[in-house]
């Protein structure tokens, strides 16, 4: 078994805030490495965790550090180019949600991954809450019966105000928006929880149109990425699901999930309590407690918290020389990916599209 896996992050916000925090917990964790764009960044996050190297290129962090494991936490449109050199460099890599901008770069990605035969996790962390854990062993045991319909409504106010600051994630060209931030955590649920989507109609939306830019000291740029979407899905074994998701609503509570099926159905509600009813009988609560909840060394927040049980399941996983028994692998990843093109070619062909496997 291999004593301590060395970890470089690349990133400085969700990979400061949560990764950090998160392996920090883990035994045989080590950060030894981050990397910013911005060296000033890089640095301060690497004072204040007592990280040894700080860089503000990837490339010689890779070359430098010895890694065994590259973590990305960027903008989307760096996530290939930064996985495909960190495969050539030996290391596994936990790549962020969404995979790549487009499935030709998730098919790269998983393909190089394969071949170097390193361990390849995408970061969709909420397969290790337990409570969405027990939804998909209550569907995988049956206790829903034939599934007829899924419903995912899920609203943030996080992009409603205009006077937010124009930043990377208002440029469609460099990954930003709600489909690829939050959609694609609604996907990987869909697929882990009822298998594989075949097809879609969605649509997109760009409700704020322009945003102070620091940069240009404060004038108007354009935004062209989307802030709200919708999507119905049609799945392989029959069932459906519709996907409604706004980034820029200031009421309305923030996700809920209903899974209905022939014999019961499931309530995920907006302070993520599960509620379960079948035919005939009461509803009766099956929120899982999370061992972490109210752990003071890591923000107050599912995502943080499934986050830290994911590095948990992958660290014992690389000491040990093997692959997770659990998590989305990069083909769930490129899965996903096919989704969410077909999501954006609906959106502008105006119709529904087939989602293909190969």
């Amino acid at each position: 078994m291999k004593e301590t896996i060395r970890i470089g992050i690349i990133g400085t916000g969700f990979g400061q805030s949560t990764m950090l925090p998160s392996f920090r917990r883990t035994a045989g964790a080590e950060v030894v490495a981050i990397a910013s764009a911005r060296r000033e960044r890089a640095e301060a996050a690497a004072q204040a965790n007592n990280i040894a190297m700080a860089f503000d290129d990837y490339r010689a962090m890779l070359a430098e550090a010895q890694l065994d494991l590259v973590c990305i936490a960027t903008p989307v449109v760096t996530h290939a180019p930064i996985t495909l050199a960190a495969i050539a460099a030996g290391c596994h890599v936990l790549c962020e949600k969404p995979m790549a901008m487009d499935r030709s770069e998730a098919v790269a990605m998983l393909q190089a991954a394969t071949d170097a035969g390193v361990v390849h996790m995408i970061d969709h962390e909420l397969r290790f809450n337990p409570t969405r854990a027990k939804i998909a062993e209550l569907l995988a045991n049956g206790s829903l019966g034939r599934v007829y319909h899924i419903h995912i409504r899920s609203i943030s106010g996080m992009r409603g105000d205009p006077s937010r600051a124009w930043d990377w994630w208002s440029d469609r060209s460099r990954g930003g928006g709600a489909l690829a931030a939050n959609g694609s955590h609604q996907v990987d649920l869909l697929r882990w929880w009822l298998g594989e989507i075949t097809a879609v109609s969605g649509q997109l939306n760009t409700f704020v149109t322009a945003r102070p830019d620091p940069a240009q000291g404060g004038a108007l740029r354009a935004v062209d990425s989307d802030d709200q979407f919708s999507f119905s899905a049609r799945f392989a074994n029959g069932a459906q699901a519709s996907v409604f998701v706004s980034y820029v609503a200031h009421y309305g509570g923030t996700n809920q999930v209903e899974i209905h099926g022939e014999r019961g159905s499931l309530l995920l509600d907006q302070a993520d309590r599960l509620w379960g009813k079948q035919l005939g009988g009461a509803v009766e609560e099956l929120t899982v407690p999370d061992p972490l909840e109210g752990a003071p060394d890591l923000p107050n927040s599912v995502w943080a918290r499934s986050f830290a049980h994911l590095a948990q399941e992958l660290v014992p996983a690389l000491r040990e020389g093997r692959a997770p028994q659990r998590g989305a692998t990069f083909l769930d990843g490129l899965r996903c990916q096919q989704v969410l093109d077909a999501v954006r070619q609906s959106h502008v062909e105006e119709r529904w599209i087939a989602v293909h496997g190969e």
